[in-house]
C-alpha cells in the first residue's frame, strides 16, 4: 500500500476527529487513554488548534498518514523538539483496519527522510511492554533500546512498563 505523510492542517480537523473516535477502543488497548474530554468535538477543535500553533512555532510537527484514497489511516508526530540538543520525540498510531500492513514502518521511514538533519539528529521514542508490534517497528527502523522503566502502571487491568528507544540520524 502506498502512503503519504501530510502535515496536519485545519482542514483535517473533522476527519481526524472521526478517525480518533473510530479507533478509540483499539488505541486504548495499547496506550493510556487521552481522556473523555479529548473525544468531545468542542475540546478536540481547541486541541487541534493548539497542535497547529505548536507546529507553526517549530516545537512539534504533526503528520497524518494517508492512503491512496487520501483517507487518514494513522498519525505520526515529532514533538518536544529541543534544538539545543538536536532531538525530538516520535509518536505514532495506525488505525486498527490498517495494522499489520507495514504502515507504521513506512511512515516512520518517510518521516526520517523529511526531518531537517541539521536540527534533529536524535529521535527518542517510548512504547509499552505489551506493544510488541511497536517495539519491532522501532527496532526495524534503526532505533536502539535504551531502557525499560522501573515503575509499572496499570492499564486495562494489566501492569505495564514503558520501554524507551533512541535513533541517531
Amino acid at each position: 500500500m502506498k502512503i503519504t505523510l501530510e502535515k496536519l492542517n485545519q482542514a483535517d480537523a473533522k476527519t481526524l476527529y472521526e478517525f480518533e473516535l473510530e479507533n478509540r477502543d483499539y488505541f486504548e488497548k495499547m496506550v493510556p487513554s487521552r481522556g473523555q474530554d479529548y473525544y468531545d468535538w468542542k475540546t478536540f477543535k481547541m486541541r487541534h488548534k493548539a497542535l497547529l500553533d505548536e507546529q507553526i512555532d517549530g516545537q512539534s510537527y504533526y503528520y497524518l498518514i494517508k492512503n491512496e484514497q487520501r483517507l487518514i489511516i494513522g498519525r505520526m508526530n515529532l514533538v518536544d523538539i529541543d534544538l539545543s540538543d538536536n532531538l525530538g520525540y516520535i509518536g505514532y498510531r495506525v488505525g486498527e483496519a490498517y495494522t499489520g500492513k507495514g504502515i507504521a514502518y513506512k511512515a516512520l521511514k518517510l518521516l526520517i527522510e523529511t526531518i531537517d538533519k541539521q536540527k534533529i539528529q536524535q529521535i527518542l521514542a517510548k512504547t509499552t511492554t505489551n506493544n510488541i508490534a511497536s517495539q519491532r517497528i522501532l527496532e526495524k527502523s534503526g532505533f536502539n533500546h535504551l531502557s525499560t522503566s522501573d515503575e509499572a502502571f496499570e492499564m486495562n487491568g494489566n501492569y505495564l512498563k514503558f520501554i524507551y528507544f533512541k535513533r541517531t540520524i
